[in-house]
């Protein structure tokens, strides 16, 4: 067999058609290279035991500990059985828990001393931490033959637990693994043999059996350096040829012009823009001034100023004779948009009309559910030239869209973009038009020079002037439920005050859901065997319950994704005009919309949000000059991950600071989160957040190797091990999906 094809192999040839199909669906892993990059969670050494006070909960787990005892109690006047074992580790203690006629064998087989692995989700019963109805493997038991296998295969080693799912446990990934483990020998190498020597790595098939197979801790952390360089370099290699590939691309040069549009909107501003602004928007311009396509991520806080940035390059390229588009990720934003950058421009986006000022442009909106004849004359307006500006959804990026002179292109929030959606934008120009990426989530450095590493980085940090600080609290409404009474009435003293407030919820909910049989399911009563968690809470069914209740006598009205965009429209403008006390949303309200006179925001369901994404609701109030208010109404336990990540995001609004904290919290998933999508081999070894001289090792490396050989000729292992992991639709999506 070639050195590459064992690594291509479907696992199902050697694992069978049942376990094969469940590495695919639950574990993403269809080949024998998918499986051997399937790196063990960590390793328990035999006969140590794991700490299990430090168990997170809601996750799966596999534990080894020991039976302290084991009692069978009987519920519903003794027509219900339940078997409740006991384990410990010196550590902690823990619950089992088995019912009905799943209480037999575990009450054979776990007697008090019995050591066992043990596989399964952690849950609160009770205020105790429980496994209900887990598998697990005995490591002592003499009389069964697959536990005597167990002990011989385990006794004297490090066990590597591996991440598993709920249909397969750890110890079965183990013997999967044992049975590819051969083909490690046919790895295909992707570092250069001097940098390999140069730096003393050890042999790559060495490495991959290092990993599964450890004799000892030295072999774990000798493994470890060599697969973690392995990703970074690679990764880095990747956006090194994506770098250098759009150094060779021409584009325009849009140099500012004397007295221009940009000149006339810079002297009717009302303030001064901010030292950061000034800095950034100068990045930008040489960049517009360059022979090639600028490439450019602008991240900054929420509210720090990026429109304003955005604005003056596109005004810049519109001096230059050329056009810019900017797109945003939903209508309500894309309008919002196009009102905010028409009121700053006032009668300079009047371009043509009467009243319009000599040096204006027209600024066009464009979206999918515009009227035939507002949308024929938009397309007219922007193919003619007439149109200097365009702010729209990816309806901009139709067929039938036409540009007179594309030269910039603005993606607002690009992580909502998919690349084929950028690329057809990019190629309505008769160049590449220039990039700019602009982004409210913060973005540590080590993940700038992953996942944006082929773009210039500009980072806005100063807030302007004039915003207000955000308190944020938690609120603990199943422990305290008169503090989510306290919560309303805040509500109501913010309104009285002249003020309003935002509701936001994780889910619409209505009939169509239900029909869905969504809601069916989740609605099952939560009994002891049956503990389902009941679904997340919806904007209709809340604001139907806040009109009727807490808030009552006051405007309340929804806004979500399903409603038709004028009647999304409408309610924005109502809101913002300050006719309607309380908006309850979806996180439809997370980017861009700014009311300066909402002051207060409630959360409902906080912990079903991610940190970053809190963090960007959260940038919707404090945006005028009273204080904001954000409270983050969650029932989790006071004791889980989930409590803990609202009170990180309740401690600061340092946005670069909860970044890190996300990515800390996170680091057992998929680092990199979405960005990452579209590489197969995504980071499994390489942590982002501690791996930053790693990183920036590589990143050397890569771009003093695709300097010298840019087509990599010298180097047919490294294209390769290139191609496995990003074919060419991957590739692309590099440049920022």
């Amino acid at each position: 067999m070639d050195r590459v094809s064992s690594f291509d192999e479907p696992l199902k040839k050697l694992l069978g058609g049942a376990t094969a199909k469940v590495m695919a669906e639950h574990l993403d892993l269809h080949t024998v290279g998918d499986l051997l990059h399937h790196y063990p969670r960590r390793y328990e050494e035999r006969g140590k035991l794991t700490a299990l006070a430090d168990l997170p909960l809601d996750e799966h787990v596999t534990v080894v500990a020991q039976v302290a005892d084991a009692r069978i109690l009987m519920f519903n006047n003794g027509r219900g059985k339940r078997l409740e074992v006991t384990l410990t580790d010196g550590s902690g203690r823990l619950q089992l828990v088995f019912f009905g006629h799943g209480v037999h064998k575990p009450h054979k087989e776990l007697l008090p001393g019995r050591q066992a692995m043990f596989a399964g989700k952690v849950s609160v019963f009770n205020r105790k931490m429980q496994l209900a109805h887990p598998t697990y493997q005995l490591l002592d038991a003499s009389d069964a033959d697959e536990a005597t296998e167990a002990v011989d295969a385990f006794a004297g080693r490090l066990l590597p637990i591996y991440p598993a799912c709920k249909q397969l446990d750890s110890w079965r990934i183990a013997k999967a693994v044992d049975a590819v483990l051969p083909s490690a020998q046919d790895a295909v190498d992707p570092l250069p043999a001097s940098l390999r020597e140069g730096r003393g790595f050890t042999p790559l098939p060495e490495a991959l059996l290092k990993v599964h197979r450890p004799q000892t801790k030295a072999d774990i952390e000798d493994a470890k350096a060599r697969l973690k360089w392995d990703e970074a370099f690679v990764l880095q290699v990747a956006l090194a040829r994506r770098r250098y590939a759009d150094t060779q691309l021409p584009a325009a040069a849009r140099r500012p012009v004397a007295d221009g549009l940009l000149d006339a909107f810079d002297a009717k501003l009302p303030f001064t823009l901010t030292e950061g602004q000034e800095k950034v928007s100068k990045e930008i311009f040489d960049d517009l001034a360059t022979e090639h396509p600028m490439h450019r991520l602008l991240q900054g806080e929420v509210g720090s100023g990026k429109t304003m940035v955005a604005l003056r390059a596109m005004l810049t390229v519109v001096d230059a004779g050329g056009q810019a588009a900017m797109l945003a990720p939903t209508e309500v934003l894309a309008q919002q948009h196009h009102r905010s950058i028409t009121e700053m421009m006032g009668e300079l986006a009047e371009g043509g009309m009467l009243g319009g000022s000599d040096h204006g442009t027209k600024v066009v909106l464009l979206t999918g559910s515009m009227g035939t004849a507002a949308r024929r004359q938009a397309l007219l307006d922007l193919v003619t030239g007439e149109a200097g500006i365009v702010i729209g959804t990816h309806a901009l990026i139709e067929d039938k869209v036409q540009f007179h002179d594309l030269g910039l292109v603005v993606v607002d929030e690009q992580h909502r973009f998919g690349v084929e959606q950028r690329d057809a934008l990019r190629s309505k120009g008769k160049q590449p038009p220039h990039l700019l990426v602009m982004t409210a989530t913060p973005i540590p450095r080590t993940v700038a020079m992953t996942v944006f590493g082929d773009l210039e980085t500009s980072v806005l940090d100063q807030l302007p002037a004039g915003r207000s600080p955000i308190a944020s609290h938690v609120v603990p409404a199943k422990d305290k439920p008169h503090f989510l009474a306290r919560a309303w009435e805040r509500v109501r003293e913010e309104v009285e005050n002249g003020h309003q407030a935002y509701v936001v919820c994780p889910r619409i909910g209505d009939d169509a859901e239900e029909a869905k049989g969504k809601k069916g399911k989740a609605k099952k009563k939560a009994t002891e065997e049956d503990p389902e968690k009941r679904p997340p809470l919806a904007v209709l069914e809340i604001a139907d319950e806040l009109r009727k209740g807490a808030l009552a006598g006051l405007t309340v009205e929804v806004l979500h994704g399903r409603m038709h965009p004028d009647e999304k429209d409408d309610v924005m403008r109502r809101f913002a005009a300050g006719d309607v006390d309380v908006l309850v949303a979806t996180t439809v309200i997370e980017v861009g919309v700014n009311v300066p006179n909402a002051t207060a925001m409630v959360i409902m369901d906080a912990d079903r949000f991610g940190v970053s994404q809190l963090h960007q609701l959260r940038g919707r109030v404090g945006r005028g000059s009273a204080p904001g208010l954000c409270l983050l109404v969650s029932e989790a336990h006071e004791a889980s991950p989930a409590r803990a990540r609202l009170s990180a995001v309740a401690a600061t609004l340092d946005g670069f600071e909860l970044s890190r904290i996300d990515l800390e919290q996170r680091r057992e998933g998929d680092v990199l989160g979405q960005a990452q999508s579209g590489v197969r081999s995504s980071l499994r070894m390489l942590t982002v957040i501690d791996d930053e001289e790693v990183i920036a090792a590589a990143r050397e490396e890569a771009v003093a190797i695709v300097a010298a050989d840019p087509e990599l000729e010298h180097l047919p292992e490294l294209r390769t091990v290139l191609a496995a992991l990003l074919d060419k639709d991957r590739e692309e999506y590099l440049d920022k999906g």
